[in-house]
């Protein structure tokens, strides 16, 4: 675009296009830095679970005593 012209639309919109396809890319990055965190907290959530089930599982255990009469 020429500092000295009249704006055009095809300026108008060469511009808007422009705008857009950086935010596309902005768009998807955050897109993939958003599934990454989403799958490192199920995982975290898992594993906690886990955690606290055999804890909770190893005091609440049931003890049987066998004996021969």
């Amino acid at each position: 675009m020429s500092a000295n012209g009249p704006i055009t639309r095809d300026h108008i919109e060469q511009r808007f296009r422009d705008i857009q396809s950086e935010v596309e890319g902005v768009e998807s990055e955050a897109r993939s830095y958003t599934t990454i965190a989403v799958a490192a907290v199920a995982v975290t959530l898992v594993v906690v679970a886990f955690a606290l089930g055999s804890r909770r599982g190893r005091k609440r255990r049931t003890f049987v005593e066998i004996r021969r009469v």
